[in-house]
């Protein structure tokens, strides 16, 4: 039986292991080690210690140049057998598929993380003693094993999530640093491009050790795997990212197109990293750019302001790459964009909406769309006007984040739009003053700093309504500063009408 064989059973031997192994010897060793851990035996407690204590054991009991050395006549050898136990130590110590509620099976995760990542640190000190001895190459061949492993097992427990805890992040990080350091590399992202341009980066092996994890019947099998696919994809820019764009995409669209909205926003994330720093020629290339604004847009329908957020950042940077296959001639109207089409979208969202959340992320990036239209807001200039007089009379908390940004909208569009203003000088007038004296009454916990600054941007939009409707405000307000005795109000007033006379017309 197995356990009849002293070889066989380092656990028998505990840290009396011999400092001399024969290669031959240690890959045995290795490989009941490998077998424990990765397989039935890995679920039994008691084994499962067994088999790290071993490992530790026999990494402790090793010289360097033993451990990293191959024996000529195996066919895989030291290095790649040290790569599979790294694997499997990566593996043994992920979170489990469900762990529901259950506060317990987080905490054992997190044990198990903590004693994974010991041997990780042993196994990379190893490693640095056998580089800094110079008398064993085949450190570089067992380094480039053990990186990729031990760099996805650090990522996956040193940011904060359900399965880790202080104990298990502060090793994780411990092992990335000193990854960092045996590789010499300066950062995360200097070890996945590579430092300089003729080395070559670790990104690719990531890739490929992630992959498997990353298709659409298995990315939910790890919850850890779309977290660290994810904070590695952010570290990775241009020109590095653009040999890796079909492998990145699918898993990108996959997390973005789940059921979850906290899957949703990853995924978002990722694709919106990918337009930054992907060649506009490559998105366009197979259509590619038109599938990520559909698989974009189709989510401008939820209710999560979360979601809708990240959606409205990825396609404003998206929107340079769709208009580069737009070819407009002089003597014909503009053809409607992706940009009008989402404008639309969000108008029409935007009217009707009652829920506070939604309606400041609307509110945050209508800006945005203002000055990445221009002058063709006037398309959208009737439905604008109804959105701007309807959000400047609502109160948004203390904080007046909706109203600001309608402010900061309404002076936009006047600023593109100036020659179809004086018509709509009227309604705009009434609600602007409105506003103001609503605030100057407001007796609510608004902060000072946030109604003064509600009563300069809406002072700055009267100047501007004034000089696109010819001075037509600063006679209209002469009047009412005949019968006003609200001091905040004639402050504002004044303001207009000083600053009216001294700055011309444009």
């Amino acid at each position: 039986m197995e356990h009849d064989n002293p070889r066989e059973s380092p656990s028998k031997e505990g840290s009396s292991l011999p400092g001399e192994w024969p290669s031959s010897d240690l890959e045995q060793a290795l490989s009941q080690i490998l077998h424990r851990l990765s397989g039935q035996e890995s679920r039994r407690g008691k084994a499962r210690n067994a088999a790290l204590q071993d490992l530790s054991a026999l990494i402790d009991a090793t010289e360097g140049d033993k451990l990293f050395e191959g024996t000529g006549t195996s066919l895989r050898g030291m290095p790649e057998m040290l790569g599979q136990v790294a694997k499997a130590l990566e593996k043994y110590a992920a979170p489990p598929k469900e762990q529901g509620d259950r506060s317990d099976g987080h905490s054992e995760v997190a044990e198990k993380a903590a004693a994974v990542g010991l041997l990780f640190l042993k196994l990379l000190r190893k490693v640095e003693a056998a580089k800094n001895s110079l008398v064993c190459p085949a450190w570089k061949t067992s380094l480039r094993h053990l990186s990729g492993p031990i760099y996805i097992f650090a990522v996956t427990h040193s940011l904060e999530q359900a399965w880790t805890s202080p104990r298990s992040q502060d090793v994780a990080g411990e092992v990335l640093a000193l990854l960092l350091h045996v590789t010499e590399c300066g950062s995360v992202a200097g070890f996945l491009c590579g430092e300089n341009e003729d080395e070559k980066g670790r990104f690719s092996v990531i890739l490929g050790l992630l992959k498997p994890d990353l298709n659409k019947e298995s990315w939910k099998n790890n919850p850890a795997t779309k977290h660290v696919f994810s904070w590695t994809l952010q570290q990775v820019t241009r020109p590095w990212l653009n040999q890796h764009l079909e492998r990145i995409l699918p898993p990108s669209l996959l997390m973005s197109d789940d059921y979850q909205t906290e899957n949703k926003v990853l995924g978002v994330r990722c694709l919106h990293h990918i337009v930054l720093n992907m060649p506009a020629a490559d998105l366009l290339q197979y259509n590619r750019a038109q599938v990520l604004y559909h698989a974009l847009s189709n989510h401008l329908y939820t209710p999560e302001h979360h979601l809708v957020q990240a959606v409205l950042l990825c396609l404003l940077d998206l929107f340079p790459v769709l208009e580069k296959a737009l070819h407009w001639k002089g003597d014909a109207a503009r053809p409607t964009t992706h940009c009008d089409e989402v404008l639309q979208l969000i108008l029409t969202h935007m009217e009707p909406e009652h829920r506070l959340l939604l309606r400041r992320t609307y509110a945050r990036n209508l800006p945005a769309f203002v000055k990445r239209l221009g002058i063709l807001t006037v398309r959208h200039l009737k439905r604008l006007e109804r959105v701007i007089i309807g959000y400047l009379e609502v109160y948004d908390g203390p904080e007046e984040e909706a109203r600001l940004k309608i402010l900061e909208t309404l002076k936009l569009l006047m600023q593109y739009t100036w020659p179809r203003v004086s018509c709509r000088l009227v309604v705009l007038l009434k609600a602007l003053l409105k506003l103001i004296c609503d605030v100057a009454r407001d007796r609510s916990l608004t902060p000072e700093p946030v109604k003064s600054a509600l009563l300069e941007e809406a002072t700055d939009c009267l100047i501007l309504l004034d000089h696109c409707s010819q001075g037509q405000v600063k006679r209209l307000l002469a009047r009412i500063l005949q019968s006003c005795e609200d001091s905040k109000l004639v402050n504002c007033i004044r303001k207009v009408q000083q600053v009216s006379e001294g700055a011309p017309c444009d």
